[in-house]
């Protein structure tokens, strides 16, 4: 009888020419490299090659007896500070390949002294990717546009006008207790008021509370809409070098990843992501938005443009009131928090104001203000998969209520971000 060429033979026989023909064995063993290297040596091996190749393309230069075209200076002045009515200050930033010289400076069509400083010491000169200051000696009047303009040793003339222009206040102790006041009120407050319906949400049928969930998502939508068109608009004021679109782009798939990395640790601890993890992933992202939203009023203080009045400090309160019953919504089922609970989620969804209030009105940037804009986006897109989960796991998400409910959402949000804007 011919022997069964299934039988455990035949079994051994494949598993030992797998082996001797160098593949990867069941238990995911593969064959090492030879004389005993270990594996980590042979993934350098690639990096090591490629830094050879670059190496010898740099010494032997083959383009060099290629005739082409040197590359066009491109210098921006990312903003102006204006520390008293005396002075001004230009912040640029060299994003062309080749070092760039300022050898004259107009101040509205007329030629003006300055004072350049790069690298922490005085000099015209900035090198690629470096940025620096012009101090300009020069009296302006307030609300009176002021239009400057750099003239590099190559003849290439970048202008900026500086807008309505009001004296920089400058950071003092009594700066950062305003900002923190000024945070406080936006921030904190609201989101703590528009907590307190969470006892009334505690008594909603699950028909209503989906629908509760559902207005959360729509504010977290709108927030999201609003921080993405903001960040688009703060990405063209970013300096040319530091790819401000890209950045952008980064930044939400970034934030959206992380949040769904931290989501999935917390579901494989628990089970699944707990209704609390939630709240907390809710408050996370609307914690973002509110720092970019700091980094605004912050800067806002930097550039002199103090606008925050006592109206537009109470639409922003009845603007993030909304964020309130968005954070407590998950946890309005199930065993109440406890009140430190409620204590870390609000203060993580509205004392990152106050935060970026201090950071936007030290160390004014576009670059920071468009990159936190987009982690704000990509951490609310990913929490709106989480409230849509947690609704269809209960129930049905696509109901009358629930459309509604998100629309809401969209609408308040709209109707007081007109107050802000007013």
């Amino acid at each position: 009888m011919t022997p069964d060429a299934s039988g455990p033979e035949a079994d051994s026989g494949a598993e030992q020419s797998r082996r001797t023909d160098g593949g990867a064995t069941a238990d995911g063993e593969g064959v090492g490299l030879p004389f005993g290297i270990p594996p980590w040596v042979g993934a350098l091996v690639p990096l090591i090659l490629l830094a050879a190749v670059v190496g010898g393309f740099v010494v032997f230069s083959p383009l060099d007896g290629v005739q082409s075209g040197s590359a066009l200076p491109d210098v921006t002045v990312s903003h102006a500070s204006l520390p008293n009515d005396e002075r001004i200050v230009l912040h640029v930033t060299n994003n062309g390949p080749n070092p760039a010289t300022v050898s004259q400076v107009l101040v509205n069509d007329a030629y003006w002294e300055f004072t350049m400083y790069a690298g922490g010491e005085e000099s015209q000169t900035l090198a690629p990717m470096q940025s620096g200051r012009i101090v300009i000696p020069y009296h302006w009047t307030p609300t009176w546009d002021v239009g400057t303009a750099l003239v590099l040793n190559d003849g290439a003339t970048f202008h900026h006008t500086i807008v309505a222009p009001q004296p920089s206040p400058g950071m003092s102790a009594n700066v950062l207790w305003t900002l923190a006041l000024v945070g406080l009120f936006v921030g904190v407050i609201p989101v703590a008021l528009g907590m307190l319906w969470f006892p009334f949400m505690r008594d909603l049928s699950d028909r209503w509370l989906h629908a509760v969930l559902l207005f959360s998502a729509g504010v977290l939508a709108f927030l999201a809409f609003d921080a993405g068109f903001e960040a688009l608009d703060v990405a063209a004021e970013v300096p040319g070098a530091f790819e401000g679109q890209l950045l952008v782009v980064v930044g939400v798939l970034g934030a959206l990843l992380l949040v769904q990395a931290v989501g999935e640790w917390q579901s494989d601890r628990s089970e699944g992501l707990s209704p609390l993890g939630l709240a907390y992933l809710v408050a996370l992202s609307i914690g973002l938005h509110n720092l970019a939203e700091g980094l605004a009023i912050g800067s806002s203080f930097a550039l002199g443009r103090v606008s925050l009045g006592a109206f537009l400090v109470v639409g922003f309160m009845i603007h993030n009131v909304t964020e309130g019953p968005a954070v407590v919504a998950p946890v309005a089922r199930g065993e109440r928090p406890s009140l430190w609970h409620f204590a870390a989620i609000g203060a993580l969804a509205g004392a990152p104001v106050i935060l970026g209030g201090w950071v936007g009105g030290y160390a004014f940037s576009p670059t920071l203000g468009a990159f936190f804009l987009a982690v704000g986006v990509g951490a609310i897109l990913q929490v709106e998969w989480e409230l849509a989960s947690m609704v269809r796991r209960s129930g049905r998400l696509a109901t009358a209520t629930n459309l509604l409910g998100f629309l809401a959402g969209l609408v308040v949000m709209y109707a007081t971000d007109l107050l802000v804007s007013l």
